[in-house]
């Protein structure tokens, strides 16, 4: 977190604990000034009773009762405000860290997403400036054209991630679901991937009978997201392996890569809205921190879920369970 959040967030805390402190001491002023009111009350009538009444001891008696119910209404009434305080004072840190961290979050992606943007304009304008004004032979121009075309279909992922989280978070919009072989449309995606990265080595397995019930563009993003996120942090000498297929009643796509892999303290917030493993100021990946957080909003929307585990001896093992279609 950058300096200038950081002592935001130091101020918003230190007022926080100062104003919920002068609460707390208000409060324990308003229970001694009250009980301090209920002693004097007492005293004051039991010096008016006189001993001789007949009366006297019911009487006292009859003060004293009152004191002490008096004193147990402050003491309950006390006790319900401290604990509403308490839980307000919870409640609001919380929501003000959370929003800091939001703000914090939402910041680092519109930098990421400027650079991720930029990059690909850039190199398609550069190869597009030398082909113009430089007469290549036909090598080095189709090297141009495949790298353009790369960076294209970059640029257009990383808007797909975009406008896809945006309709899912909105709820608005229904997807047209469909009964779909998930085998035959992740070998498709495989297919492009190895195009689009030919250095990389993909390997891919399916058995028979992987039909479910889904969107297909849905479906596409879910298995390119997973794909380019296995590639993105293992090496380039690395295999990542896509597989499809059944397993306990259930339809599995399953990516392996044999990268760093992800630590236990990080398993569930790499699906996190922005979360991207690593401290902001030294991280060199690229990325948004949408495409998993998106996996997982696809794996809802067909009613399934995704998880990762760790792959031996080394990476990651991400897994999304689907219905069988039918059942």
């Amino acid at each position: 977190m950058p300096n200038a959040n950081r002592k935001k967030l130091t101020v918003v805390t230190i007022v926080y604990w100062v104003l919920l402190l002068y609460i707390i001491a208000a409060l324990v002023w308003w229970f001694i000034s009250l009980s301090n009111q209920n002693v004097a009350m007492t005293n004051l009538r039991m010096s008016e009773l006189k001993a001789d009444d007949p009366g006297f001891y019911q009487k006292v008696l009859d003060i004293l009762d009152a004191k002490k119910r008096k004193t147990a209404q402050y003491i309950g009434e006390g006790a319900i405000f401290m604990l509403l305080i308490i839980v307000g004072a919870i409640f609001v840190f919380r929501a003000t860290r959370r929003q800091l961290k939001l703000a914090q979050q939402q910041q680092n992606f519109m930098m990421a997403i400027t650079h991720e943007l930029k990059t690909p304009i850039a190199v398609t304008t550069l190869n597009l400036e030398t082909l113009q004004k430089r007469k290549l032979d036909e090598g080095q121009q189709q090297r141009l054209i495949g790298n353009t075309l790369q960076e294209a279909e970059r640029l257009n992922d990383l808007c797909n991630n975009i406008l896809l989280t945006s309709r899912l978070e909105s709820g608005v919009e229904q997807f047209t679901k469909e009964e779909l072989e998930l085998g035959t449309l992740a070998h498709d995606c495989v297919q492009q991937f190895r195009r689009r990265f030919p250095s990389r080595q993909i390997e891919f397995a399916a058995s028979d009978e992987t039909a479910v019930f889904g969107d297909q563009l849905l479906l596409q993003l879910l298995v390119n997201n997973l794909l380019e996120n296995a590639l993105k942090y293992s090496s380039k000498e690395k295999p990542v392996m896509v597989s499809v297929g059944q397993q306990a009643g259930k339809v599995l796509l399953q990516v392996k890569d044999e990268g760093n892999g992800v630590a236990d303290s990080e398993k569930q917030k790499i699906f996190d809205k922005f979360y991207r493993i690593g401290d902001e100021k030294t991280r060199t990946s690229k990325g948004t921190g949408l495409g998993l957080y998106l996996c997982k909003k696809i794996m809802q929307d067909h009613k399934g879920e995704i998880k990762v585990a760790d792959n031996q001896p080394a990476g990651s093992i991400f897994t999304a369970s689907f219905k069988i279609a039918g059942r």
